[in-house]
């Protein structure tokens, strides 16, 4: 039998070659190392046939061109000579598509990323269909790696120096519209006709090569060596304000693309693979693949072994506030599900449905989405101030105040005026689910489904299961929670659930520490240069500090005496500090505040005098080790079923830093001996709240590793 090709050529009568690509047994069509040899031998016919007039490169795969080069590629690589030299292999490739003789086209619909990018900017036209699917971008970034295969040198060539750096830096992705405004694309037709339109301009000259299209002070500043080394230095500026020095391949990206402009294609390409493979190398991109490669995992399972999910046709939303607004958002505009959302007042539903409406508006703004779309995502919306219509609904999500009899009440609402097999979701953040289905008909329909604020941003749901949920509850509410865009992972039930509960003892260690007399902004600052996306004071102002304050008591009650809050929470609470929900929290707010100052008051209402004893790696450590731990009683107690299910929820649920890769790979490359050491020196020094987990210390006495 031969071997299926992932390349197949049909030269046409008219003399155009197309070339199909189509990657046997896979959804989505990714670049591997053994195409080279596929792809000489394509290259060899087409340089040696005299008849043929013009290439158009196509997907067999709807919905995606090229999503990008196969990332165990990388993986596979043992040295950073192996890495640099994948990279030179694929530059070499896109090099020979490049210099043909006849035109070469990119018929491009769907996800075009990475390494599929690449071998279209290598073309000399792109086409690209006008599907809401087609997105064009390099995010090699988000893997700690810069584009290897002469991507850092053909973008800033079609779009300029500084609309190139900032889509490499970003990993941000074009739609068809943005991508042809950019100069990145050269035609946006229906999907219908993409063929015929590659077709046409395959048969057409080959097009001279074109100047970005540059407007105003940047194409001033990109005309000289001294504008471009301004755009340099600003680019390094503000993506490692973000970045805090953490992400090797941001300097390396910009390094790479200044060479190719200043000095050559030659010199930039050469400095392009050898930083490919240098940066394959580093422990950043090693942690940022293995996330890559646990959630791509993640993907493929149902939440319940051998499980298959119900079919979900209508979901039901209980309050209309700033969750449920959100939950109604993300189920009809990602999901494209209609929600019906039952509140007690007008007012309630018209904020939800309000939500929902500005930020589909702002998407028609930004010319990402039809006036048409947005009418019909809001016409699947509705509002009810009872329980008409819940009789059709699969799913109902509850989103109301934090009371277990409220919420205990609704179970019993929906029983009465669902379907039998109607599944009650509840977004709970800390009430047990045990507890809000003790009382049900039915407790096999409930579940916890626990969004994190803003719902529309923010990536994670944490689906809670007590130890009556049936495993088709649990598949099919891990399939919706992936149909809103979610990263779902399934934890067993208990105060605080996973997320919670190991960010409780990393803010209350904050806590501490200005109680201890460290400047606010000090803490902040240690924790955000070791990789968060903010600090941990600043979190609390943003989530609330009455929240804080109930949800510590609640962990405290279920988990004793490690979860002890640091007692200045009263003291915040009697002065009506809430933070910026009531803009009066640690940090100054409102209008004419420039910056992010602290509001010093706070220190004379706690009786203290900053004074910073400690250094920034000191306050990284005694806070983050206390959040470790705990992670390791999680997966001991079974909350979650995996170190790697820990590690996604802890990048996605909370900011932890991605390039370390969770708490437990975090663990792994501290060691677990050496971490059990520190906690035990800490426990001594500062409390038992630092004494290590029973876990840890029999990993560490067996030498075990969590992967």
């Amino acid at each position: 039998m031969s071997e299926q090709k992932a390349f197949s050529l049909d030269i046409k009568d008219n003399g155009v070659a197309v070339i199909t690509i189509d990657v046997p047994g896979e959804s989505m069509n990714t670049l591997k190392d053994t195409f080279a040899d596929e792809v000489g031998r394509l290259m060899n016919r087409l340089e040696g046939d005299s008849d043929i007039k013009g290439v158009v490169f196509i997907s067999g795969k709807p919905g995606s061109f090229i999503a990008g080069a196969d990332i165990n590629m990388i993986n596979d690589c043992e040295t950073a000579a192996d890495a640099e030299s994948l990279a030179r292999k694929g530059q070499a490739m896109f090099d020979r598509i490049e210099q043909l003789e006849v035109p070469v086209v990119a018929a491009i619909n769907g996800a075009c990323l990475g390494g599929g990018l690449e071998l279209a900017m290598a073309c000399h036209v792109r086409v690209c269909s006008d599907n809401p699917k087609t997105q064009l971008g390099l995010p090699e970034v988000q893997l700690g790696l810069l584009p290897g295969s002469g991507g850092t040198q053909r973008l800033p060539q079609l779009v300029g120096v500084q609309q190139g750096i900032t889509m490499m830096l970003t990993g941000k992705q074009l739609r068809a519209k943005q991508a042809l405004k950019a100069g990145l694309v050269d035609e946006v037709v229906p999907q219908s006709i993409l063929l015929d339109a590659a077709m046409k301009h395959a048969l057409s000259a080959k097009p001279k090569k074109k100047k970005a299209p540059l407007k105003g002070i940047i194409k001033v500043l990109e005309a000289t060596a001294y504008g471009r080394n301004i755009i340099y230095k600003k680019a390094a500026e503000q993506a490692q304000k973000k970045a805090q020095g953490n992400y090797p391949a941001i300097d390396k990206i910009i390094d790479t693309v200044r060479i190719g402009v200043e000095k050559g294609r030659e010199a930039g390409l050469d400095k392009e693979a050898r930083s490919f493979g240098e940066l394959a190398m580093t422990p950043q991109s090693y942690q940022l693949r293995q996330i890559f490669f646990a959630t791509t995992e993640m993907k493929k399972e149902t939440g319940a072994d051998g499980v298959k999910p119900a079919e979900i046709h209508r979901v039901g939303v209980l309050g209309g506030g700033l969750m449920g607004g959100g939950i109604a958002y993300v189920t009809a505009a990602k999901a494209g599900l209609p929600a019906r959302i039952k509140d007690i007042s007008h007012e309630g539903i018209t904020h939800a449905l309000h939500y929902s409406y500005e930020r589909l508006n702002k998407k028609v703004k930004r010319k990402h989405m039809r006036r048409a779309e947005l009418e019909k995502t809001m016409l699947s919306l509705s509002g009810t101030l009872d329980y008409s219509g819940f009789e059709r609904v699969d799913v109902v999500i509850e989103a109301v105040f934090e009371d277990l009899e409220l919420k205990q009440k609704m179970v019993a609402d929906i029983e009465q005026y669902a379907k039998p097999e109607t599944i009650f979701a509840t977004n709970t953040s800390s009430l047990p689910i045990t507890q809000i289905a003790a009382k049900a008909q039915r407790p096999q329909n409930v579940i916890g489904l626990h969004y994190f604020s803003p719902v529309d941003k923010m990536p994670l749901a944490e689906i809670i299961t007590h130890e009556g949920t049936s495993p088709e509850t649990i598949a099919t509410t891990v399939a919706l929670a992936k149909k809103q865009g979610k990263t779902p992972i399934v934890v067993k039930d208990g105060a605080g659930f996973f997320v919670n509960r190991i960010l409780a003892p990393y803010m209350n260690e904050a806590a501490r520490l200005v109680l201890a007399g460290e400047p606010i902004e000090h803490v902040d600052k240690a924790l955000v240069k070791f990789g968060f996306p903010v600090g941990p004071i600043t979190l609390l102002d943003e989530v609330g500090i009455d929240v804080g304050a109930k949800v510590a008591a609640i962990l405290r009650k279920e988990l004793g005496e490690r979860f002890e809050p640091p007692a200045a929470f009263d003291k915040l609470i009697d002065d009506e500090r809430k933070g910026k929900k009531n803009q009066k929290g640690f940090y100054q707010y409102g209008k004419g505040v420039k910056g992010k100052p602290v509001d010093s008051s706070v220190y004379s209402l706690l009786g203290i005098e900053p004074k910073q004893n400690l250094d920034r790696e000191a306050v990284a450590e005694l806070c983050v080790l206390p959040m470790l731990n705990e992670a390791a009683y999680c997966l001991q107690e079974g909350i979650i079923r995996s170190a790697r299910d820990g590690d996604i929820g802890s990048v996605f649920g909370i900011g932890f830093p991605p390039f370390r890769g969770g708490p437990f790979r975090y663990m792994d490359e501290i060691g677990i001996g050496a971490l059990v050491a520190k906690l035990k020196t800490l426990a001594e020094q500062r409390g038992d709240r630092y004494q290590p987990a029973p876990l840890l210390v029999e990993m560490a006495e067996q030498q075990r590793r969590f992967y």
